[in-house]
């Protein structure tokens, strides 16, 4: 039993989406096809759009930071696909899949996937006054449509919180001091629930709890507490309402 999360309530519960939440294999093999597939007629009939423009711009600084070229409007669009393939964390590119995934979803093309324990890990942490987040490289609008659309039904009532990579990247330490920062809460009061080990480390460093979920395929982590599923973790954690006295 990891009793340190019986140490003091656990007053918000930070989730990685991807292997935590949602089988990964949902995101690789549904999600991100969809979006390489449509990317270039979503492009071409939104070209004006200022979104649109940011992304493309943003991409070019990108590029000509990290490799000194310049790109065309093609090759920005080449750049954005090779980007899908290799599973690049680029704000720019996090945003244009949000803006097809949400045809998709709205169309009834796909529901996001979520683990079977998930609602009742979700239910049984507000009953205890807990609050809800989701930290994810996907943006903000692709986190409320995959959780909206769920098999398990619209989620989002559970949240309170999205964070993506306006905030950093998972595995930089700067970024979960971001978080606790804008949560206003004492970092050793936010639980932070990912598979990826590197993304516990960061989220320790910043003071965080930090715990692995280990679904099939995950590696087991020797430096981080694991669980099997949210329900877990979720029956040995207490809430706010620990502090309130019995009547």
């Amino acid at each position: 039993m990891d009793q340190n999360l019986k140490s003091s309530p656990v007053r918000f519960v930070l989730l990685d989406i991807e292997g935590t939440t949602t089988d990964i294999h949902f995101v690789h093999q549904v999600l991100f096809p969809y979006s390489a597939q449509r990317l270039p007629e979503f492009v071409k009939q939104h070209a004006h759009d200022p979104l649109v423009r940011e992304a493309f711009q943003s991409v070019r600084e990108t590029i000509s930071q990290e490799e000194g070229r310049t790109l065309d409007e093609a090759g920005c669009l080449q750049t954005l696909l090779d980007w899908i393939a290799t599973d690049r964390k680029h704000t720019a590119l996090k945003q244009l899949q949000g803006m097809i995934w949400k045809t998709g979803f709205e169309q009834g093309d796909y529901r996001g996937h979520v683990y079977d324990d998930v609602l009742r890990a979700l239910q049984n942490w507000t009953l205890k006054g807990i609050e809800l987040g989701i930290y994810s490289s996907g943006s903000v609008q692709a986190q409320k449509l995959l959780f909206s659309y769920s098999e398990a039904g619209d989620l989002t009532r559970y949240f309170s919180r999205y964070f993506d990579t306006r905030v950093g990247a998972k595995r930089d330490v700067e970024s979960y001091r971001r978080i606790v920062t804008e949560l206003n809460l004492p970092p050793m009061e936010v639980l932070f629930l990912s598979d990826v080990e590197t993304e516990l480390d960061a989220a320790r460093l910043a003071g965080l709890l930090a715990k692995q979920i280990v679904r099939e395929g995950t590696t087991p982590s020797d430096r981080h507490a694991h669980f099997k599923d949210l329900l877990a973790v979720e029956q040995l954690t207490t809430g706010p309402q620990a502090d309130l006295p019995r009547r």
